[in-house]
């Protein structure tokens, strides 16, 4: 967990609040803090607690994970997963079931995709050179939909 970045905080709380259209009053009112508090957050003089920050994200009408991280509270890839269950989880047009198997589905695929640094591995996204290229069939190379020389090569394509 990082340390606390009170100044960059504070600046994009600011930032965030005037797109909003919200005066500083307008902002502490919603989010059920004091004006003088709000105030000495945005000039980066106070630390708010990870409640307060999800208090001022819901009047401000962002996810508090945008904002832990500008805290320092939570660390980038942590918000990314979390806004993702979120998401799945706040889906109005899936029932509970659908929902826990995307979610079972999507924790398999990040462990599977996840470098293990004690084997050597690369950061996602980082080319390999092993394996089947994406769109093509296992060990011809051959994009998948073009013509094959022989039976073989109708092999069902990997993905």
């Amino acid at each position: 967990m990082a340390s606390l970045n009170v100044g960059t905080l504070g600046e994009f709380l600011r930032e965030q609040r005037r797109s909003a259209q919200l005066s500083l009053r307008q902002l502490a009112d919603a989010a059920g803090v004091s004006n003088p508090y709000l105030s000495q957050i945005e000039r980066g003089l106070r630390k708010p607690s990870a409640e307060i920050l999800q208090q001022i994200a819901k009047a401000l009408r962002i996810s508090a994970e945008t904002l832990y991280v500008q805290a320092g509270i939570l660390d980038e890839r942590e918000r990314d997963e979390t806004e993702t269950r979120s998401v799945i989880l706040a889906d109005p047009l899936i029932n509970e079931r659908q929902k826990q198997v995307l979610l079972q589905i999507y924790e398999s695929f990040r462990k599977e995709n996840a470098p293990d640094p004690a084997a050597g591995d690369t950061p996602l996204g980082a080319p390999t050179g092993t394996g089947t290229p994406a769109g093509t069939y296992a060990g011809t190379g051959r994009p998948i939909g073009t013509p094959s020389g022989s039976a073989d090569d109708d092999a069902e394509p990997s993905i």
